[in-house]
C-alpha cells in the first residue's frame, strides 16, 4: 500500500491552485503548504505532495473517484484550472468494461487521471 507520492513541479503556486481545484471534487483539499512543499490529500491525511524539481520526465498519476460524476466533474474543474485534455470522461473497455476515466495533461506534462472502477 502506498502511503504517499510526491510530484515534482516547476512553479508550485501554480500547481497548488491547479491540483487543488482539479481534486475538489474527488475530496481533496491543501492540508500542509511549507512553501517549498504542499500537501494535497482527503481523510485527514496529505497523501499527495507537490515539490519543486520541474523538469523531470512527465508520470502517468490515477487518483481514485467513487462515481462517474465525480470523475465528471474532476475533468471539468481540471480544464476550468487550465488543465489540457488528454481523454475525456468515457468507458475504458480496453482495461475492463467498467473502467471509466478521464484524463488531463498539467502545466508540466504529466498525466493526471480519474478513474472509478464501479459500474453505473
Amino acid at each position: 500500500m502506498i502511503d504517499h507520492v510526491s510530484l515534482n513541479v516547476t512553479d508550485i503556486a501554480a500547481a497548488k491552485a491547479f491540483y487543488a481545484a482539479a481534486l475538489a471534487p474527488l475530496g481533496y483539499t491543501v492540508m500542509m503548504d511549507y512553501g517549498v512543499a504542499v500537501g494535497l490529500g482527503a481523510d485527514g491525511k496529505p497523501d499527495f505532495w507537490l515539490a519543486p524539481g520541474g523538469g523531470a520526465r512527465p508520470l502517468h498519476i490515477a487518483f481514485r473517484a467513487q462515481s462517474r460524476e465525480q470523475v465528471r466533474a474532476f475533468h471539468a474543474a481540471a480544464l476550468a484550472a487550465g488543465g489540457k485534455d488528454n481523454g475525456a470522461p468515457g468507458i475504458r473497455a480496453q482495461y475492463h468494461p467498467s473502467y471509466y476515466g478521464a484524463f488531463v495533461h498539467d502545466a508540466d506534462g504529466n498525466n493526471v487521471e480519474a478513474v472509478t472502477h464501479t459500474p453505473e
